[in-house]
């Protein structure tokens, strides 16, 4: 139909031009009056020339009309003798619609159902449609897509061999869809922070509970939810989808509501939320919410954790760093539940993160003495490359070659001797992927978790004994207090070397007591392990740079940039290696530095690996940014590495995080305090 168009166009302009030509012409012989031909051709003749052209021109128009007319039917019949007059009747009760395109892509004929709908795209280019039906064309024969039309949704086929569209009209279909997907059951669990600290401590106690229960009851009862109290610091929640979804477009304000109720020097009060949808069983989903809620109070409280059935969990808020409570009775509890495992198991291996560092063997060691004490073998699952340097130098020169060997056991000798009995515990770390043998915990039969990062997606399936306390600054900083509040008699010992290299774990992890994540607990660990005999001079040493380092990371520090104000952040030459402690040393003496309240060290680690080592003032939630770049950690210490990547690449990935969720990330310093 295009090329009778064209034809027609092309005839018309000459004509036309024609036309002009001789009008043209008459003119100007009547104005010079050119052989006298007003008086050979009087002028009325000239207008009933002018009236017979004017007629001509209305046939042409008429006869370009019905050529079009002609071509458009016979389109029509090709059509239905494709498709068949019976099957354009059916589909067109069935709400399908048809187009059918020729070879230059452009519309030639469409079905009933667009006339119907006053929706004309006959002679016009198939991308005025949607230009997403050309990508359909490119596509797989199966393939379907959804557009808009008007109002409505279609899902789309396209039938290459003839050139055919198929638009299934499935408007009440979404919409149902859409409605079903909004009423959907949605379940919940609200949890008070630090309510057993503060309940009945002040007097003005129950003034703050009053507005935190107020700011609770008004804050779902506007989103449409049903909120039960289910005991003096839980609620039950129940709405729908569309609920659930105006809580999370607002993110959950209802956790800085709460904050801002709080008065006086005590434990905060704040909130922790757990809701998970997307599941036509209530069972499964309170099983959803169990796990969701238990993830927000190990990740330290204050947020709001969403499960959604086969996606990734979403957080929310996580702006209070864990405050820190020392609860006697649950260490003292969890203790004891751990020499009770220990006794039952026929053997026990022990193992911490991939790279180990100072806190992870300290925290392995004093598993073993639980072990030792309850007179059971214990393996420390090792290997020399999976170490950090410092850690493996320590370890060689706290041991003599025969108890260094009868301490340890390779990934792939664990692999082979692991038996149902075995108890294996994983300490100072959560993450199955980040551990020293992934493949060990697929064939452990029962598992215990000792753990002071916040707790991620990623998770050890059902452990038999779940012990992640965030507010504690280190792994070994935990089992010294296990060891010291057990009820165990007589009472549990510690060798002198464990001890030393448990406090050179916490020396670590606290930067010698100058992190903000540092409390009572931390000094607290250190006087109970000076108690067993660890030396702080040997501690310390087994953490000395040698000089190389140093330089190192006086060089590092002279790459800062600031990218915002009060963050700044340093990067490694991406042609070296570097150990992932030297880049957590760098960012502990940028901390050390007036101005910053967060720092950001990246750094080539491996041949396939880069990582980021973060540190805030606390003024900066930087495990929040770690966790959008997919890693986690600490309020105040975070981390997060990229496999694959280079040095620049990691560098884009962190500015890009900085510019997106930086405000988020934040922490009003002056407000909290003000609070207080």
């Amino acid at each position: 139909m295009r090329k009778a168009i064209r034809r027609i166009r092309i005839y018309a302009t000459l004509i036309a031009g024609i036309e002009f030509i001789l009008l043209a012409l008459t003119l100007v012989a009547y104005y010079f009056d050119f052989a006298s031909i007003s008086e050979v051709i009087p002028v009325s003749y000239v207008v009933v020339m002018a009236l017979v052209l004017l007629l001509l021109n209305f046939l042409l128009y008429w006869l370009s009309v019905a050529s079009l007319s002609r071509v458009r039917n016979k389109s029509d019949l090709e059509t239905a003798t494709l498709v068949g007059s019976d099957i354009q009747e059916a589909y067109s009760f069935a709400k399908i619609g048809l187009i059918v395109i020729d070879d230059e892509k452009s519309v030639m004929w469409t079905n009933s159902l667009f006339k119907e709908r006053q929706i004309d795209f006959i002679d016009q280019p198939l991308s005025s449609v949607d230009p997403a039906l050309l990508k359909l064309m490119d596509g797989p024969a199966s393939k379907t897509i959804e557009v808009g039309l008007k109002g409505r949704t279609y899902s789309v086929k396209y039938v290459a061999e003839s050139h055919l569209f198929i638009f299934h009209d499935v408007t009440e279909y979404e919409n149902l869809l859409s409605y079903s997907r909004g009423q959907a059951l949605a379940l919940g669990v609200v949890m008070i922070d630090n309510y057993a600290e503060r309940a009945g401590e002040e007097e003005d106690t129950n003034d703050t509970l009053a507005k935190v229960r107020s700011e609770i009851g008004d804050y779902f009862r506007e989103k449409g939810a049903l909120l039960r109290r289910v005991s003096a610091d839980t609620y039950f929640a129940v709405c729908n989808w569309t609920s659930l979804e105006k809580m999370q477009l607002d993110g959950f304000a209802v956790l800085e509501k709460v904050r801002s109720c709080q008065s006086g020097p005590s434990a905060p009060l704040t909130l922790s939320i757990g809701f998970a949808h997307d599941f036509p069983d209530a069972i499964r989903l309170n099983e959803m919410v169990s796990n969701a809620i238990d993830i927000a109070l190990s990740r330290g409280g204050d947020q709001a954790v969403v499960s959604k059935y086969g996606s990734d969990l979403r957080f929310y808020g996580g702006k209070t760093a864990a405050f820190e409570a020392t609860n006697k009775v649950k260490v003292r509890s969890v203790a004891d539940s751990t020499l009770a495992l220990i006794r039952s198991a026929s053997s026990v291996m022990v193992m911490g993160h991939d790279e180990m560092d100072m806190d992870a063997l300290g925290s392995c060691l004093g598993i073993k003495a639980l072990c030792e004490y309850c007179s059971k073998a214990c393996k420390i699952v090792y290997s020399p490359k999976q170490a950090e340097k410092k850690a493996r130098i320590a370890f060689q020169e706290a041991f003599p070659k025969d108890v260094y060997d009868s301490l340890v056991i390779s990934p792939s000798e664990a692999l082979s001797s692991i038996k149902d009995s075995t108890l294996v515990f994983v300490v100072d770390v959560s993450r199955p992927s980040l551990t020293m043998c992934p493949a060990l915990l697929e064939k452990a039969g029962k598992v215990v978790i000792i753990d002071h990062h916040r707790r991620g997606e990623e998770y050890v399936s059902k452990p038999v004994l779940n012990y992640v306390d965030p507010s504690a600054s280190s792994a070994s900083e935990m089992i010294a207090e296990m060891i010291h509040y057990a009820t165990a008699n007589p009472a549990i010992e510690i060798k002198p070397a464990y001890a030393t290299i448990m406090l050179s774990g916490i020396f670590l992890d606290t930067n010698f007591f100058k992190n903000q994540s540092t409390g009572s607990r931390s000094f607290e660990a250190a006087e109970i392990l000076k108690s067993f005999g660890a030396d702080n001079a040997v501690a310390d040493y087994y953490l000395k740079d040698e000089f190389e380092e140093y330089t190192l990371i006086t060089k590092i520090i002279s790459t800062m940039t600031t990218p915002y104000y009060g963050i700044v952040y340093c990067k490694t030459d991406g042609k070296y290696l570097v150990e992932r402690s030297t880049l957590a040393k760098v960012a502990n003496q940028l901390m050390q530095l007036k101005g910053i309240n967060a720092c950001f060290v990246i750094g080539k680690t491996d041949e396939k690996m880069v990582r980021i080592s973060a540190r805030s003032d606390g003024s900066v939630n930087v495990q929040l940014l770690c966790e959008k770049m997919g890693g986690g950690g600490h309020f105040t210490s975070a981390a997060a590495s990229f496999n694959g990547q280079t040095v620049e690449q990691a560098e884009k990935t962190l500015l890009e995080t900085l510019e997106e969720y930086l405000d988020s990330a934040r922490i009003d310093i002056t407000k909290e305090g003000d609070k207080q």
